[in-house]
């Protein structure tokens, strides 16, 4: 296998693997929060709290980090699918960057506000 088909494969994999344990939590936090009637930004903090704990998010933003080397790396003339699943994947690549910097914002904004 071409050193190229492997950084695809591998950014691939980067990408979208801390989606599936998001979205299993994220489904049983709106599950758990339909069930007890909570409504607000704090049920949905909680619950996003609960989610990157769980998965690391350190772990998460390091494999993102390498999930972009990696695809932008592996973007090449003549292969538009490919091409459109590692620009697809760097979306949602950037779209976790941004989730985890604003929970890394909330959480120290919250830490110097409530002591």
């Amino acid at each position: 296998m071409e050193a190229n088909s492997k950084r695809f494969l591998w950014g691939i994999a980067l990408v979208w693997a801390p989606w599936i344990p998001i979205l299993v939590a994220f489904g049983s936090v709106l599950y758990q929060m339909s069930r007890v009637k909570a409504t607000g930004i704090g049920a949905v903090a909680g619950g996003f709290t609960e989610i990157f704990l769980m998965y690391g998010v350190g772990g998460t933003f390091i494999a993102q980090l390498f999930a972009v080397v990696l695809l932008s790396k592996s973007l090449l003339p003549g292969r538009p699918l490919r091409n459109f699943f590692s620009i697809l994947s760097l979306c949602l690549s950037g779209l976790m960057i941004v989730m985890i910097a604003v929970f890394l914002w909330l959480s120290w904004s919250w830490a110097h506000h409530a002591g």
